[in-house]
């Protein structure tokens, strides 16, 4: 990992599985954590080759296996991993930093129909290295791919700045949303959910 990622540096040792026991405890109790599920099953057809980057615990790549789609999650966190690997045996789940992503090299070389970055993935890379992550997710698409991201508004990237950095990436802005169940967009909405897309052409 050539630059330490915010998960790393804005967080303390004991973050990582604070965030494992969190998650861990809110399915135990029931609650509805595929949201983002629900939204990326809906863009993508039956059985897809689906790309969870940025995949912590394992929670949304897993409520997409379940719904029947191949998935790969990669995250830079071992220990997320780890978890992820015990709690939800049948997707593929890989260490690796989104910046220098290269799943070919990892025995993953068959492109994606859709990928996803959820849970406010974009504000824990490093510093400086979101034009890259979009850039190295957006090659791992196939032609016609698209691709969900959702992060807080306020987390220090700025919309403007994304969608430069997307479009810089060979990805097209197709539509905005105040949240991952598709509330309407606004302008000082505190949470952004962008699908883009990889054209056919």
């Amino acid at each position: 990992m050539a630059n330490p990622t915010r998960w790393v540096t804005d967080t303390g040792p004991e973050h990582s599985q604070w965030y494992i026991d969190r998650f861990r405890k809110l399915a135990a109790e029931g609650a509805d954590l595929g949201g983002e599920a629900r939204l990326v099953d809906a863009l993508v057809a039956p059985g897809s080759r689906i790309l969870d980057a940025g995949s912590g615990t394992g929670r949304v790549g897993a409520a997409l296996a379940q719904r029947g789609h191949t998935v790969v999650g990669v995250d830079a966190d071992p220990a997320l991993v780890a978890a992820a690997r015990a709690d939800y045996p049948g997707p593929t789940w890989l260490v690796a930093d989104l910046a220098e992503l290269d799943l070919p090299a990892l025995g993953e070389a068959e492109p994606f129909d859709a990928a996803v970055l959820a849970g406010n993935v974009l504000a824990f890379v490093a510093v400086g290295t979101e034009p890259e992550v979009l850039r190295r997710v957006a090659a791992h698409l196939r032609p016609d791919g698209v691709l969900a991201v959702g992060f807080g508004t306020e987390r220090g990237y700025p919309l403007t700045a994304f969608d430069a950095d997307a479009v810089a990436a060979g990805l097209r802005v197709e539509q905005r949303f105040a949240t991952w169940d598709l509330r309407p967009w606004r302008d000082d909405a505190p949470f952004a959910v962008s699908i883009l897309r990889r054209p056919a052409d």
